[in-house]
């Protein structure tokens, strides 16, 4: 039995472009925020914005995921009019400098926010709280575009006080179901929706590694999966559980090689974009698998 399986036949489209979602694709981090727990202040400037993504679209990434209100733990609310300066504008500049072919991305669950983004030519919608604000819902079904929709609890500032499950797996498949099922019954298309099981929302060292030892038993929703784990808390633990003490104590930008291992144990369970802060590091593990998958079923 062959060690690798094909993905699965899904594809979004948006706009006039079409993404086809049976091969892996990376998604590049731009965070044009001043307090994300790795790269907070460092793209703020437009220039600057710009020239990470350009350096992310050479190293690979075929979607750019832009935002502009930090989701970490504990994370202060962020006002409208700030969110959405920090965001149109690289839009904007991105679209400008940088042609239509690279996916945009908007890390938002604002719906004044993604309407303005979409309008400056964003074609996601990326939302961590899964289209629950007021008006999102009914937004992404006008909108017509790729939805991801990610399995949380409460809000940044309660959701560690619910990571609370008898079986983490079975749960966040039923309510990531009960989720695409409210949106779908409000005029969202279900072939617009990418599922996200919340690497890093609402759970803790054992629920991460029952995740993503049983990623593949979210196939059965037979929707498109993005995993996201860059940098978070469970890679530190793990680093700090090797019993290694050089790696005991690790900044977040140390993280990327355990993040890319865990990104391809994704990747081998079903899932189809593996967002990151570290693009080159990710395409050069996706290069390897991808080659020997075809290899595999010459």
């Amino acid at each position: 039995m062959s060690l690798f399986q094909p993905l699965p036949t899904y594809k979004v489209s948006s706009r006039d472009k079409t993404l086809d979602l049976s091969q892996p694709h990376v998604m590049g981090i731009l965070n044009v925020t001043p307090d994300s727990f790795s790269d907070g202040g460092q793209f703020t400037a437009i220039d600057k914005a710009v020239a990470h993504c350009q350096k992310l679209m050479q190293e690979g990434a075929t979607i750019i995921d832009i935002g502009g209100e930090s989701t970490r733990p504990n994370a202060d609310a962020v006002a409208t009019s700030d969110e959405l300066q920090r965001v149109v504008p690289v839009v904007q500049a991105i679209r400008q400098q940088c042609g239509n072919d690279i996916w945009l991305s908007i890390d938002t669950s604002n719906p004044a926010v993604m309407q303005a983004a979409f309008d400056a030519g964003a074609d996601i919608w990326n939302d961590v709280r899964a289209l629950k604000r007021e008006g999102a819902t009914a937004l992404a079904a006008k909108l017509d575009i790729p939805i991801m929709l990610m399995h949380m609890r409460g809000e940044p500032t309660t959701m560690n006080n619910l990571a609370q499950y008898e079986d983490v797996v079975n749960e966040v498949s039923s309510e990531l179901v009960a989720r695409i099922e409210a949106v779908i019954s409000l005029g969202v298309k279900r072939e617009n929706i990418i599922i996200d099981p919340g690497f890093g929302f609402a759970k803790n060292y054992d629920h991460h590694c029952a995740l993503l030892s049983h990623l593949d038993s979210l196939q059965s929703l037979k929707l498109p999966m993005m995993f996201g784990i860059s940098r978070k808390r469970f890679l530190a633990q793990v680093l700090t559980n090797s019993g290694v003490a050089a790696l005991t104590t690790t900044k977040a930008v140390e993280r990327d090689a355990v993040g890319v291992a865990a990104g391809i144990f994704a990747l081998q369970q079903g899932a189809c974009i593996i967002r990151t802060h570290n693009v080159a590091m990710t395409q050069q593990a996706v290069a390897l698998w991808s080659q020997l998958s075809a290899y595999s079923y010459r």
